[in-house]
Parts: structure tokens; sequence; C-alpha cells
């Protein structure tokens, strides 16, 4: 295994995507990736769709403003299950969404293991992929990851490397 710290830091929002097909075997690695997440008590709440199919890309794509996801070979939809999901018995708090996040993360890391690229699309039209997708319907959608090869011309965002202060962000309590 690499150094994780090194992929964290690797790791980017790739916006711009080539037309290169994203073979089989790493679509494969990427699911094995998001199955193998841990979740709450085990309960594993979530559902992975794979959509590589030309018009249901196209659909994907018309449900957000992001031209990059038209240009993806595979994307990935990831929603949760309320009702199979673990619930603190003490205040009531569903983890289904926590648990498509370490799903939908995990699926993150290991795209750019694999040499590609994606971002983590949050800005989507939930209703209307579900108009398109009803296979969707009862599943809280938590992201959608258009993945690809980078393209020559993809770098980084600006905001990339900007980081609020260690300060700002942990707090130890002694």
């Amino acid at each position: 295994m690499k150094d994780f710290l090194d992929l964290t830091y690797a790791r980017y929002s790739v916006r711009s995507l080539s037309n290169r097909k994203v073979e089989d075997e790493k679509i494969a690695k990427i699911l094995e990736a998001g199955l193998n997440a841990p979740t709450a008590v085990n309960y594993q709440p979530v559902k992975i769709w794979v959509i590589k199919n030309e018009e249901a890309r196209r659909k994907v794509g018309l449900c957000t403003k992001f031209p990059f996801v038209r240009q993806a070979g595979v994307i990935f939809a990831v929603g949760s299950d309320e009702s199979s999901a673990w619930v603190r018995p003490f205040d009531s708090k569903n983890f289904a969404d926590v648990d498509a996040s370490i799903v939908a993360t995990q699926m993150m890391l290991e795209i750019h293991e694999l040499g590609l690229g994606t971002t983590w699309v949050g800005y989507f039209d939930e209703e209307k992929l579900k108009e398109f997708f009803p296979e969707m319907n009862g599943y809280n959608m938590i992201a959608l990851f258009p993945v690809g090869y980078a393209a020559e011309d993809g770098t980084p965002s600006e905001r990339h490397t900007k980081r609020k202060s260690k300060e700002e962000m942990v707090t130890e309590i002694q």
C-alpha cells in the first residue's frame, strides 16, 4: 500500500475527462472498494448504480449543470435506504447517508488509485434523476461520480490546496 497521506494530497476533483474507455476490470475494483466499506452495525443500507450506456449517461448529464458529467465513460450513482439503516437508539439518528458517504469515499479513493479521475458531484436534481431511473426511487441519492481518464488540460481547481488552519478545525479536549 502506498502512503495514504500521499494519496490524499494527490487526489483532486477532475472536471475534464478524456474520451478513453474505462476498463471493466477497473470498474470492478471501484465497486469492490465500495462493497468493502464499513457501515454502521454492518447493515449496508447502500445501493450503487453503474451507468455505462451512452443514452443513460446523457440522461444523468441532464440532471446537473456540469458538462464534465457528460464526458464520463462511466458514472457511478450512490444512494442510501433509510429504512434498512442502523438507527442510534437514544436520539433516532439514522446512519444511512453516513454509510453511503463512507462507501462513496472509498470508491472515490480507489478511482484515484487506479489512475482515473472523478469528482464527487452532489449538485444534481434528484427528482429528475429518479424520473429517468425509477429504480432509484426509495433511495436518498447522495453522490454521482463521473469517471474517466483525466484530459491533458485537466488540473486541480485553485481552491484545491486552500485549507482552514488546524487551529480552526481541531480542538483538543483535555
